[in-house]
């Protein structure tokens, strides 16, 4: 298996486990990914990811029956409803900065006031399924940066820690202690 075959595997599983796109949708990135990065099966592609997304669904099976009743996932969630509760929306997965900078542009525009944007992007969400840390961008709602001694990324820190998650801020984004084990829904 060459090199690129094992990254587009990874690139599969782990956005597989991320469960941000529905089946379709999945299906159809990791196909359009193997035909621009293996040209010569791209005749194969759907095929292909098909099989890999299989594959990491039955791993993804047997690595759940580990994972304890309630996960670092589903706390997660429960932090990001209460930051949510607190005026911060909260984009999961989003595309990048410039998708928070527009909801928070069309909610300005509509007048409805924000406190701010709490964001993270699908590469953030990969590197939580294995690495055990999602790194989360905190934005005030004029767009700038969330910084050491604001009352609102105080307030989020403190979410995260009522639900027993460990967080600090580092280099201009919160780092969350985290593996993203997110049950596929049924």
């Amino acid at each position: 298996m060459s090199l690129v075959e094992q990254h587009l595997r990874e690139f599969a599983r782990a956005s597989l486990r991320a469960g941000l796109l529905p089946d379709p949708e999945l299906r159809r990135e990791v196909a359009q990914a193997i035909t621009v990065e293996l040209p010569g099966r791209a005749d194969d592609a759907e095929t292909l990811a098909g099989a890999w997304l299989a594959e990491a669904r039955k791993e993804l099976a047997r690595d759940q029956s580990g994972w304890p009743e309630v996960t670092d996932h589903d706390l997660l969630q429960r932090a990001f409803a209460d930051i949510e509760r607190a005026g911060v929306v909260v984009l999961q997965g989003c595309e990048d900065h410039w998708a928070a900078k527009a909801l928070l542009d069309e909610r300005a525009a509509t007048g409805t006031a924000t406190r701010g944007v709490a964001w993270f992007t699908a590469p953030d969400v990969w590197h939580a399924v294995d690495e055990g840390m999602l790194e989360v961008n905190l934005w005030h709602g004029s767009t700038a940066n969330a910084a050491p001694g604001d009352a609102l990324l105080d307030e989020v820190l403190s979410a995260f820690g009522r639900h027993g998650l460990e967080a600090h801020f580092d280099e201009g984004r919160i780092e969350v202690a985290a593996h993203w084990h997110r049950r596929p829904a049924t």
